[in-house]
């Protein structure tokens, strides 16, 4: 048996292959079936002349989802997916699938949710989860590259690390638990062992929220590190971004063409240094008080505005002249398709315009408006990204927004010592980060604020008493990182079996 992700080795070559039907188109004599094996997409291409009657019956009537094995010859052709072709010579139906609930049509997302365990099956989201893959193992790469250890911590806890109000509560053999926020106070304790160490692994938030940035279950990978500073931190969050995604962009070649994802601000990125601004600079940059490249946020926003109402004009206009053709009795099937798919294509793009122009304005409102104080929302994070097309660093936070670990500026107690990277194209906060505070009474203070319950950091308190030195850490959310990468929409469609509120199955 071969696999399709092996069939460029195989030019001129009979194989064998096994996997599944995705899709299916009949031609006068010829039957083109894409077939997936789990390593990839090729077409099939089943000729009556070549495969002959009996062969050919059974393409043509091959149910969506059927899972098949095909010997075939392996054909070079540049325009297919993957280089290549099969030119079938038989087929052996393994199972006959009927009834597949999902076909080639439109779906809602509610029944594609339902339908998780089905639709995993499709090209986009098999792009997805291959470029999910490149990122996870490029992630094990540089920290082990870089000399961490992996840490594995705990996933039932007695205690919240970043507030009481997002907990998930368990019963732990009659006493009160909770599934764990984050591994980072754990990873501190290894830190203080091992120098450098990298948590990765599953992570839980209680929040009551469906937005495109929330789940309720997802993967962390936090890092902490001995005797580093925060700019020490920020150098090493740049150099792993930088890293990964440079990884994905040599490796993930295919799965991004799939996804039609432009490359260019990833390009960037890998390029170009990060831009670095205290919390008190992004404020003022929201407030339209300092420029950016020579253009304030109000400028930016008031110039997209002009933008985006020309090229709705623009599409408006090539659709009324398309559908004028289209009228033409004389026109002939192919072209008239050609036309009718261009005309779908800016329909679509005008609609995408016409929702970003309704959010413009609100954005506006906000960035002029934002008060001191508070933490970004979506559109703060979206117009400060947007001024730079970079992902930025924004420290210097103010300590009453800021988790209880966070280290105290040292000449504004107002202030500590965090890091947030906020990505480009709307995709907001990816990586929280700071230096830790070191200073036991301070701690103490920090964990009596937040109305935590001090017996239970004991245990916490104790790595300031015994050997403690300066440490910072950070923490990268694996499916917000995946979501910008791919430049998926939402959240819930990069990860294989999604969880957040209301939501438990399949």
């Amino acid at each position: 048996m071969t696999y399709i992700s092996e069939l460029k080795n195989f030019i001129g070559k009979e194989v064998i292959l096994k996997g599944w039907s995705a899709n299916r188109r009949s031609s006068k004599g010829i039957e083109f079936i894409v077939f997936r094996d789990g390593t990839g997409f090729v077409q099939l291409v089943v000729d009556i002349n070549y495969a002959g009657e009996e062969v050919y019956k059974i393409a043509h009537h091959l149910p969506l989802e059927s899972s098949i094995e095909v010997k075939g010859t392996v054909i070079e052709d540049h325009k297919q997916m993957g280089g290549v072709e099969v030119h079938v010579k038989d087929i052996k139906v393994i199972h006959r699938t009927e009834n597949y609930p999902i076909g080639n049509k439109p779906h809602g997302p509610e029944f594609l949710l339902d339908n998780r365990h089905l639709t995993l099956r499709s090209r986009r989201f098999w792009a997805i989860m291959k470029i999910r893959n490149n990122i996870t193992f490029a992630i094990h790469k540089f920290f082990q590259k870089e000399g961490f250890l992996k840490a594995d911590t705990p996933i039932l806890t007695p205690n919240a690390a970043e507030g009481t109000t997002t907990l998930f509560k368990v019963d732990y053999y009659d006493r009160e638990a909770y599934l764990a926020q984050t591994g980072q106070l754990y990873g501190e304790a290894m830190a203080l062992a091992f120098g450098k160490i990298y948590t990765f692994g599953p992570t839980f938030r209680a929040e009551k929220s469906k937005t495109r940035r929330h789940l309720s279950e997802f993967w962390m990978i936090e890092p902490e590190m001995a005797f580093y500073d925060n700019d020490m931190n920020m150098d090493l969050i740049e150099k792993f971004i930088k890293y990964v995604i440079k990884d994905v962009l040599e490796n993930s070649k295919e799965e991004l063409q799939i996804l039609e994802r432009d490359t260019t601000i990833l390009e960037k990125t890998i390029k170009e240094k990060f831009p670095r601004i205290t919390y008190d600079e992004a404020v003022e940059i929201l407030h339209g008080k300092k420029a950016i490249n020579g253009k304030t946020s109000i400028e930016m926003l008031k110039e997209e505005i002009a933008d985006i109402q020309e090229k709705i004009k623009q599409a408006e206009k090539e659709i009324a002249e398309r559908e004028k053709i289209l009228k033409d009795p004389s026109l002939k099937k192919g072209k008239r398709n050609f036309i009718q798919n261009k005309v779908d294509t800016l329909k679509h793009q005008v609609k995408l315009y016409q929702e970003r122009l309704r959010h413009i304005p609100e954005w506006l409102e906000s960035v002029q408006n934002f008060p001191y104080g508070d933490d970004f929302g979506g559109a703060d994070e979206t117009v400060l990204t947007q001024l730079f097309d970079l992902p930025i660093m924004v420290y210097n936070w103010p300590k009453a927004i800021k988790a209880f670990y966070m280290k105290e500026v040292e000449d504004n107690p107002n202030l500590v010592k965090g890091v947030d990277v906020l990505a480009p194209e709307g995709y907001g906060e990816i990586v929280g980060g700071s230096e830790r505070e070191t200073d036991l009474n301070r701690l103490i203070e920090r964990i009596k604020e937040h109305n935590l319950p001090m017996e239970l950091f004991n245990w916490y308190l104790d790595l300031r008493k015994y050997g403690s030195v300066p440490h910072s850490g950070f923490g990268l959310g694996l499916e917000r990182f995946v979501a910008w990468i791919t430049k998926t929409k939402h959240i819930r469609e990069v990860v294989p079996f999604p969880r957040y509120y209301g939501r438990l199955e399949p």
